[in-house]
Order: structure tokens, then C-alpha cells, then sequence
């Protein structure tokens, strides 16, 4: 059942396109993906979907068109801009460092420096109020992480998918993009990925879901959002739609189908 924050859009790309010399990767895409929804993002190898994440995720401006946020027009000149707007991107390989532990991986490159003034100064960090709240973000997750001092060296790979999620959602996030982000768990790990996308788009966040696995599609998503040789060629409804007719699509089996989702 679709859940009622679905008719609040929170991201909007309107006829995004773009070039890299001679080759436009993108042609004039467009779709929107509402507060609360799971939308997957799909297409063949080379149909633009890498090229379209990372204009949404402020790596590579789009040469034209827009994109909104909240219906408010944005300029994502960098992946900072786009935090700033509310969009993080949890990439395939995680971005995590298997070394540190899981509050240095939540608080990486954001970290919170001491109260005291002159501590402050010298560049101490404020290490009980970092596990404070990185424990409140994992309970938002209800994540089985055994010890918030353990190594992410240690954990399953749906542990560290929890981490990836948990730090995207940890500071405002509206919208969360991932990429494949079952590509290299097994079953029970899937499952579990699974879950934590489903609970924290029950919470408001949208998700934008990169996927090959059309079964992950099929248990996951509200909708789903075909690229066909850098163009938006189809927006159905999942309960519309089987894993064969999704196939359909990507392939260009089915020609364009352009649907306005409920």
C-alpha cells in the first residue's frame, strides 16, 4: 500500500541532459520521486543511469535542465551542494574505511570538535557526543551492530551497508540515493538491506534505488523509472508491472511507456 506522504514531491529532474564532448549520455530526463517513496532507477549497461546519480548527487552539472528539491530549482555544483540541498549518495563500494570504526566512519570528515574552547582550538574531538548520536542513528535503523567501537573490518556487509545508510540519514537527509547496494551480500544480508530501505522511507526519506536485481525491485519499490539510451523511457507503478514486463522495458522490448504513476 502507498503510503500517504507519497503526494508530497521531493525531487524533481526536469529534461536533464548531458554531454561529454561528442556524446550525450543523458537526453532530456525527467521523473519525480515523492517524500516517503522507494523509486528504482533502472536501465541497461551505457543507458545513463551513473551519469544521471551523479548529476543528482552534484558531481556532474547537468548541461541542461533542472532539478528541484521540494519545488524549489537547485544548482548542485558539487557532492557539498548537494548535501546542503538534502540528497545523499550511498555509492556501490560504500565509501567507508574498513580500519576505522563504526563512530570515525559516521562522523568521517564531519566530526564533532570539543566544547571547550581551548581544546577546541588544538582540534580535539568530542568523542562521547559522536557515540551518542551515532547510537541514536543506529537505533533509528534498529541495526544489529554487536559494539559501536568495532571495526568495520569486522562486520557483515549488511552491518556495513547499516553504516553507509545510517551516516546518510544521520545528518537531514530528504533523499537518499543507492547503487547497488545488495550487489555483493548474500540472501539474508539482502533481506536485511531490504528492510532498512523500507523503514527509513516509512520515516519520510525518499530513496532512489539502483538495482540489477529485478526481484530486490520488485520487493522494495513503489515505482520504477526506465533510462533507454540516456532518455526516460517508461514510469510505471510496481503493482502494474512483473519482472518480466521491468526486463521488457530496460531492453527496449516494450517501446516507450511513459506512465504517471499513482
Amino acid at each position: 500500500m502507498l503510503r500517504n506522504e507519497l503526494s508530497q514531491t521531493i525531487l524533481e529532474v526536469k529534461e536533464i541532459t548531458k554531454r561529454f564532448g561528442g556524446v550525450e549520455a543523458l537526453r532530456g530526463v525527467s521523473f519525480k520521486v515523492n517524500k516517503g517513496e522507494v523509486v528504482g532507477l533502472l536501465g541497461d549497461n551505457g543507458a545513463g543511469k551513473s551519469t544521471l546519480v551523479r548529476c543528482i548527487s552534484g558531481i556532474h552539472p547537468p548541461d541542461e535542465g533542472e532539478i528541484l528539491i521540494a519545488g524549489k530549482a537547485v544548482k548542485l555544483d558539487s557532492p557539498m551542494d548537494a548535501r546542503k540541498a538534502g540528497i545523499e549518495t550511498v555509492f556501490q563500494d560504500l565509501a567507508i574505511i574498513p580500519e576505522f570504526d563504526v563512530v570515525q566512519n559516521l562522523y568521517l570528515n564531519r566530526e564533532i570538535l570539543s566544547t571547550n574552547p581551548v581544546l577546541r582550538w588544538l582540534g580535539w574531538l568530542d568523542a562521547k557526543a559522536m557515540a551518542k548520536r551515532s547510537q541514536k542513528s543506529l537505533n533509528r535503523l534498529s541495526s544489529r551492530i554487536p559494539s559501536l567501537s568495532e571495526k568495520i573490518v569486522n562486520l557483515s556487509g549488511g552491518q556495513r551497508q547499516a553504516v553507509a545508510i545510517a551516516r546518510a540519514v544521520s545528518w537531514g537527509a530528504e533523499i537518499v540515493i543507492m547503487d547497488e547496494p545488495t550487489a555483493a551480500l548474500g540472501v539474508e544480508q539482502s533481506a536485511q538491506v531490504n528492510e532498512l530501505i523500507k523503514l527509513i522511507s516509512s520515516q519520510g526519506v525518499a530513496v532512489l534505488l539502483i538495482s540489477h536485481n529485478m526481484q530486490h525491485i520488485m520487493e522494495t519499490c513503489d515505482r520504477a523509472v526506465v533510462l533507454y539510451q540516456g532518455r526516460s523511457s517508461a514510469d510505471v507503478a510496481i503493482r502494474d508491472v512483473d519482472k518480466n514486463a521491468l526486463v521488457s522495458l530496460i531492453t527496449g522490448a516494450s517501446g516507450s511507456l511513459l506512465a504517471e504513476s499513482a
